[in-house]
C-alpha cells in the first residue's frame, strides 16, 4: 500500500467519472438518451497487522438513471398519441373535402335545384332546360369526384398499412437482436445499448401501440395493444397485410403464426396502424356509404317524380339520373354455388350499413357487419319472395351451402355511379301529363285545381275521361257511378286526380286527357324543384337537404373530435416526457457542478501522486 497507488486509483476513477460527465453533456440533444452516473466504491483494504489501511477508490458501475414506470407511461402515451394524430390528420382531410365550397356537394346541389326551379318558371325555354341538364351533370360529376377522393384515401390507408407493417417487422427484428446481445452480456448491459433498445421500442409502439415488459435476463418483451406478442426474448413475430375476403382492394393486418396468417382486429392495434384502421372503419367507410345513400336517395326520388311528368314530345318522363345497385360479395371460402342479386325496394328504409348474410343450411341470417347485432330480414330469397332488409331486396341464384357467407354493401361507392340519363333537353318531363278542363257550356260554378298524377304506371292514365254531373250532388266518370259530390273534394281515376270546388249544375261536364306534345305546362317541374325538401330518407323522417347537411355535420364532428382528442393526448404525452426527462434527462447545471467537483478531486489526486513522487525523490537523494 502506498500514497502513489492510492492516488493512482483515485486519478483513474475521477478520470472515468469526468469522461461520463462529458458523455452526458455531449448527448444532451440525443433523443431518448438517459443520463449516466458513476458508482464509486472503496478498494479492498490492506491488513497491516495493527489495522486495515485503505487502498483508494474504484468504479463499480456506470449505470443509466432511468425509471421503468416513467418509461412505460411514456410508451403508453406515445402510442396513443400516434393513433390519434393519424386519425385526426386523415379525418381533417375528409372534412376539408366536405366543407370546402370548391370540393363539396352543397353548392352544385343548390345550383341543380335552382335550375330546376327556373324550368318551372319557363318550361318551354330550351335554354333553361339545357341549364338544368348541365347543372345535373355537374352535380353528378361532383358526386363521382368525392367518391373518387374516398377511394384515393382508402388506397392511402392500404399504402400506410403496408409501409407500417414493413417498419414494424424491421423494428421487431432489431429489438430481438438487441435482446440477445443484452441478455448474453456477462456484466450489466451498456447504458447506451439499453437506450437504443428503448428508442426502438418507442418507435415500434408508435406503430402498433401496446406495452413493453422487462423479464429475467434483461430481455424486453413487447406486445400489441391487444396483447399479441411482437417480441419475446430473442424471437420476433412478423406482421403482414392480407386482402379482405369480401373486398380484395381492402387490406387487413395479420400476424404470421405457425405458417398461418391470423387477422388482427382494429381494436387490437394502436399507434399509427390503429389510427389508419380506425379512420377507415369509423370515418372513411361510413362517410362514403352515406354519400352513396344520399346519391341513391336523390336520384331515386327525383326519378320517381320525373317519371310522373310529360316531356315536350308528349311522352311520359323516364329516369333523369342513372344510379347503381347494391353489391353483394361472396366469401371466397363458400362451398355452394349461390350468388345474390340485390336491388332497392324501399329507398326510404336504406341505412347504408354493411350487412353480413349467412346460410345455416335451412335459413338465412343477417347481422350488422360493424356491430355484430342481428338485422331483421324477411323472405326466402326467391324471385317471388326475395330476402328483404333495410330497403334492399335480394334474390338468391344457385344453391347455397351451409356456412356460406356474403357481404351486402347497400350504398358503398354508389356515388361514383351517378350520372344524368338524358341528353336531350326536350326530354325533361316538366309538364303534368294530364289536364282537366271545364266544358265552356257549363252552367254551374265548378272550378278545377291541383291536377296531379297519382300513379304514373296506370295504363289508362292518358286515356281521355269525362266527368258528368247528374245533379248538384252526384257525378259519373265515363258512365260509371254515380258518385257523391261535396265542394272542394278530390276526384280521381286512372292514376290522376284533381280538386273540384264550387257548385256544378246538372249537365255540367269536365274532361281529363293527355297534356300533349309541346306543352308549356310546368306542373311537374314545380314538384321536381321541391324534391330536395322531400322527406325521402330514414323512414320518411329526413329530407334530402337534411341528409346532405347531416353528412357534412357528421364529418366535421368526427374531425373535430379526433383533433380535440389528439390535442389532449399531446398534453398527456408532453407531461409523460417531462416526467421521464426529469429523471433521466441531462441537466447542464448539474453536470457542470459534477464536472467542477470531479475536476477538483482529479487535481487533488494528481497532487497526491506528485507528493508521493517528491517523497520518493527525497528518499533517493538521502541515500546517494
Amino acid at each position: 500500500m502506498s500514497i502513489m497507488s492510492t492516488g493512482t486509483s483515485a486519478l483513474i476513477a475521477f478520470q472515468r467519472a469526468l469522461s461520463t460527465v462529458s458523455h452526458n453533456v455531449a448527448n444532451i440533444n440525443t433523443e431518448g438518451y438517459s443520463r449516466q452516473r458513476v458508482e464509486f466504491a472503496t478498494r479492498t483494504p490492506t491488513d497491516m497487522g495493527y489495522a486495515f489501511v485503505g487502498n483508494g477508490a474504484k468504479i463499480t458501475d456506470v449505470g443509466r438513471v432511468a425509471d421503468q414506470l416513467a418509461i412505460s407511461r411514456l410508451l403508453d402515451s406515445g402510442g396513443e398519441l400516434s393513433r390519434l394524430q393519424q386519425l385526426s390528420s386523415l379525418s381533417n382531410r375528409v372534412d376539408a373535402l366536405y366543407s370546402n365550397t370548391a370540393t363539396n356537394v352543397a353548392g352544385l346541389w343548390s345550383n341543380f335545384f335552382d335550375s330546376t326551379s327556373a324550368v318551372s318558371s319557363n318550361a318551354s325555354s330550351t335554354a333553361e332546360r339545357q341549364s338544368m341538364l348541365d347543372s345535373g351533370n355537374s352535380l353528378a360529376t361532383r358526386f363521382k369526384q368525392l367518391n373518387g377522393q374516398m377511394d384515393s384515401l382508402s388506397n392511402e390507408v392500404n399504402s400506410g398499412l403496408t409501409s407500417s407493417v414493413d417498419e414494424v417487422n424491421r423494428l421487431t427484428q432489431q429489438i430481438a437482436k438487441l435482446n440477445g446481445t443484452i441478455g448474453s452480456s456477462a456484466q450489466a448491459a451498456a447504458p447506451d445499448m439499453l437506450d437504443q433498445r428503448d428508442a426502438l421500442v418507442s418507435k415500434l409502439v408508435g406503430f402498433t401501440g401496446g406495452t413493453a415488459v422487462i423479464q429475467d435476463g434483461g430481455f424486453m418483451n413487447v406486445f400489441t395493444a391487444g396483447g399479441q406478442p411482437l417480441v419475446v426474448g430473442t424471437t420476433s413475430s412478423k406482421l403482414t397485410t392480407v386482402a379482405d375476403p369480401y373486398q380484395p382492394t381492402k387490406l387487413q393486418v395479420a400476424m404470421q403464426t405457425q405458417g398461418q396468417n391470423v387477422s388482427l382486429s382494429a381494436s387490437s392495434l394502436g399507434g399509427q396502424i390503429g389510427g389508419l384502421l380506425e379512420f377507415r372503419s369509423s370515418v372513411l367507410e361510413p362517410t362514403q356509404a352515406e354519400l352513396g345513400r344520399l346519391a341513391v336517395g336523390m336520384a331515386s326520388t327525383f326519378n320517381a317524380g320525373h317519371s310522373q311528368g310529360m316531356d315536350l314530345y308528349g311522352a311520359m318522363g323516364g329516369n333523369f339520373f342513372n344510379i347503381g345497385s347494391p353489391t353483394v360479395a361472396a366469401n371466397p371460402s363458400n362451398t355452394g354455388s349461390a350468388s345474390l342479386s340485390a336491388s332497392f325496394s324501399n329507398v326510404s328504409a336504406v341505412d347504408g350499413q354493411n350487412v353480413t348474410l349467412s346460410f345455416d343450411g335451412t335459413n338465412w341470417k343477417a347481422i350488422n357487419a360493424s356491430t355484430g347485432s342481428a338485422v331483421p330480414m324477411t323472405g326466402t330469397g326467391t324471385a317471388a319472395d326475395p330476402l328483404v332488409l333495410n330497403g334492399v331486396s335480394m334474390v338468391v341464384g344457385g344453391t347455397p351451402a351451409s356456412g356460406d357467407k356474403f357481404l351486402l354493401q347497400p350504398t358503398a361507392g354508389l356515388a361514383g355511379s351517378l350520372s344524368v340519363a338524358i341528353t336531350d333537353p326536350s326530354r325533361i318531363a316538366a309538364a303534368t301529363p294530364v289536364k282537366a278542363t271545364a266544358t265552356v257550356a257549363n252552367l254551374g260554378t265548378g272550378k278545377i285545381s291541383d291536377v296531379k298524377v297519382t300513379n304514373a304506371q296506370n295504363p289508362a292514365l292518358l286515356t281521355p275521361s269525362s266527368i258528368e254531373f247528374i245533379d248538384a250532388n252526384q257525378y259519373t266518370i265515363d258512365g260509371a257511378g254515380p258518385f257523391a259530390y261535396t265542394a272542394g273534394q278530390t276526384i280521381s281515376a286512372n292514376g290522376w286526380s284533381f280538386a273540384l270546388d264550387g257548385a256544378p249544375k246538372a249537365g255540367d261536364t269536365f274532361g281529363v286527357g293527355p297534356m300533349g306534345a309541346g306543352s308549356s305546362d310546368n306542373g311537374n317541374a314545380k314538384l321536381l324543384a321541391n324534391i330536395d325538401d322531400a322527406k325521402a330518407l330514414s323512414g320518411g323522417t329526413v329530407t334530402l337537404n337534411g341528409a346532405l347537411s347531416g353528412l357534412t355535420t357528421s364529418v366535421g364532428s368526427a374531425a373535430r373530435a379526433a383533433s380535440y382528442s389528439a390535442d389532449a393526448q399531446k398534453v398527456i404525452n408532453d407531461q409523460a416526457q417531462a416526467s421521464r426527462d426529469s429523471i433521466s434527462g441531462v441537466n447542464l447545471d448539474e453536470e457542470a457542478a459534477n464536472m467542477l467537483k470531479l475536476q477538483q478531486a482529479y487535481q487533488a489526486a494528481a497532487q497526491m501522486i506528485s507528493t508521493a513522487d517528491t517523497i520518493f525523490q527525497a528518499i533517493l537523494g538521502a541515500v546517494r
